[in-house]
C-alpha cells in the first residue's frame, strides 16, 4: 500500500502540501481498514513500518510524517477512550509534559470497536483537510485593512487564498518578491492581478529598499519547526530580516499539518539542494569549471523574526507552538 504513495512522491506527482496530506491520510485509512492487527500497539507498529517506506521516498516532505503522527495520536486517543480514560492528557501542564518522558502506555489490550472508531476519526481528519484553506482565508479581514501595502514572497496557495478573500471587501496593494531562481512570484502576481488586486513584482534584491513602504509581510511556509521557526522558501530569511529592521509585522499562513516536531539543529531538517542550472546554466562552461555552485531550496527563519502564525485553528504566537505540538502529537511518536 505504501509503495504506490512512495512512488508518487518520488516522481513529484503530488503538487503542494495539501495533496500530500490528503494522500497520506488516505493511505493510513486503508492501512487501518485492511491491515492485519488486533491491538493498538500492533497498529502503531504497522503504521510505523509502512510510514518509513513513504518518508524515505522524499525525506524533505515533512507533511507525510506530520499526518502519520496525527493519525497515531488518534489511535492512542481512541484506545484510551474505549478503555474509559477519556482525553485527560490534553490538559496536562507544561511541567507534566516535560517530566512524562519514558512512561509508555500499555497498548496490548484487544478492543473490537477500535478499528471502526479509528476509521471514523481518520475520515473526520480528511474532512478537516478539505476545509483547511477556507478556515485560514476566512480570517483575512481581521488582518488586512484598506489601503495597506502587503508584501509576500514566491507563491503559496494559502497566501493566495488569504489575499483573494481579503480583496472581496478591501482595497489594498500587494508587492510580490519574485522568489528566484524559480520566480514563482510571477505566477502569483498574474493570479492576483486577474482577481483585480493591484500587484507589483520586484526582484529579491529590492526587498530591503521597498520594505519601508510595507505595512505587513504575509508569507507561507513548507514546515513549522518545533521551536516556532520556519523552513520556508529560499529568500524568506532575507525578507524576515528586512521586516524586523523596519518593524514590519511578519505573518505566516500555514495549516496545522505543517507543524513538525523537529528542531532546526537536527540533521537534514532545513537543507535540500537542487541543480544550480537556473542560476548558472550549463552553457556557462568556462565559469562552471572554476566554481562550486550551491542552490538551496529552503531557508531557516528563526522564531524571533515571526509576529504571528495564522492556521486553520486561529492565530498563535511562535511561543505557543509547544502547546499545539502536545495537542496534535504524542511525544512517543516524534521519532517514527
Amino acid at each position: 500500500m505504501a509503495a504506490a504513495l512512495a512512488g508518487r512522491l518520488g516522481r513529484g506527482e503530488l503538487r503542494g502540501s495539501g495533496e500530500v496530506a490528503a494522500a497520506t491520510a488516505g493511505l493510513l485509512r486503508r492501512i487501518v481498514a485492511n491491515g492485519r492487527w488486533s491491538t493498538a500497539g500492533e497498529l502503531l507498529e504497522l503504521i510505523r513500518a509502512e510510514s518509513r517506506r513513504v518518508i524515505a521516498a522524499e525525506p524533505s516532505e515533512t507533511t507525510v510524517g506530520n499526518i502519520i503522527r496525527r493519525v497515531m495520536k488518534i489511535v492512542r486517543e481512541e484506545y484510551s477512550r474505549l478503555r474509559g480514560r477519556g482525553e485527560e492528557g490534553d490538559q496536562d501542564s507544561l511541567h507534566k509534559l516535560l517530566t512524562s518522558g519514558g512512561q509508555s502506555e500499555d497498548l496490548s489490550e484487544t478492543l473490537a470497536p477500535l478499528r471502526t472508531n479509528v476509521i471514523e476519526a481518520v475520515n473526520e481528519l480528511l474532512l478537516e483537510l478539505d476545509g483547511i484553506q477556507d478556515n485560514i482565508s476566512v480570517q483575512a479581514l481581521e488582518h488586512i485593512h484598506s489601503n495597506e501595502v502587503i508584501m509576500t514572497l514566491g507563491r503559496s496557495a494559502a497566501v493566495e487564498a488569504f489575499l483573494r478573500e481579503a480583496a472581496r471587501k478591501r482595497s489594498f496593494q500587494v508587492i510580490v518578491a519574485e522568489g528566484a531562481p524559480y520566480c514563482q512570484g510571477h505566477d502569483l502576481a498574474t493570479s492576483l492581478a486577474a482577481a483585480g488586486i493591484e500587484t507589483t513584482v520586484i526582484t529579491d534584491a529590492a526587498i530591503f529598499a521597498v520594505m519601508s513602504r510595507v505595512n505587513k509581510v504575509i508569507i507561507g511556509t513548507k514546515t513549522i519547526l518545533a521551536n516556532g521557526g520556519l523552513r520556508a522558501v529560499i529568500g524568506a530569511h532575507t525578507l524576515a530580516l528586512a521586516a524586523r529592521h523596519h518593524s514590519t509585522p511578519l505573518i505566516v499562513c500555514a495549516a496545522m499539518y505543517k507543524l513538525c516536531p523537529q528542531f532546526p539543529n537536527e540533521e537534514n531538517t532545513v537543507h535540500k539542494f537542487v541543480s544550480p542550472q537556473e542560476v548558472l546554466p550549463f552553457t556557462e562552461g568556462e565559469i562552471l569549471c572554476k566554481v562550486s555552485a550551491y542552490c538551496p531550496v529552503f531557508d531557516y527563519v528563526p522564531p524571533e523574526l515571526i509576529t504571528l502564525f495564522i492556521s486553520n485553528i486561529g492565530g498563535n504566537a511562535p511561543s505557543y507552538i509547544y502547546r499545539l505540538m502536545s495537542e496534535l502529537y504524542n511525544p512517543d511518536d516524534h521519532q517514527l
